[in-house]
């Protein structure tokens, strides 16, 4: 009988957050809180979405709406990555938010490291590239396997393919 498999991979759907962005930005273009604050919502590049407003306080705000679109499209907040506003020129304020995709060596390290002291016997896990895939001999090892690795939190979102 052949190993069973499946992949760890940390993926966001391109389609929703653009989705998320555009819907946040009618709002904030509607909304009369965000009136006369020059607040703004657009996409910066192939994986980043740049919010710019008159004051930190307003970009917090534009964020909070962006994060809500999100949430509501079942994007997980563990892929943003974001640091404070910063100033930019004109006495406005700008903050880069980034949508990571993939797992990077150190969190694959982390999640293989996890799988060999909490796992069941007989489970193997190795990196390939940006997922991490997992084999064993026994399906109900790798159903243990992948319950074990929802609980844990790794700081990315995980999701699990090509069960077989």
């Amino acid at each position: 009988m052949a190993d069973s498999s499946f992949d760890v991979v940390s993926k966001v759907d391109r389609q929703e957050v653009d989705n998320a962005v555009n819907q946040a930005a009618k709002e904030v273009g509607q909304r009369f809180d965000f009136k006369n604050t020059g607040a703004s919502i657009t996409w910066s590049g192939e994986a980043g979405v740049e919010i710019k407003a008159n004051s930190d306080d307003r970009v917090k705000a534009v964020l909070d709406v962006f994060k809500e679109r999100l949430i509501k499209r079942n994007v997980s907040l563990k892929a943003l990555d974001h640091g404070d506003p910063e100033a930019a020129a004109g006495g406005t304020s700008r903050l880069l938010v980034t949508i990571r995709q993939g797992i990077d060596d150190e969190k694959a390290r982390a999640i293989v490291k996890r799988i060999k002291a909490d796992g069941p016997k007989g489970v193997q896990s190795q990196v390939q590239g940006d997922t991490v895939r997992v084999s064993s001999k026994k399906r109900d090892d790798l159903q243990i396997v992948i319950a074990m690795l929802r609980e844990a939190d790794f700081g990315i979102p995980l999701q699990f393919q090509n069960y077989r």
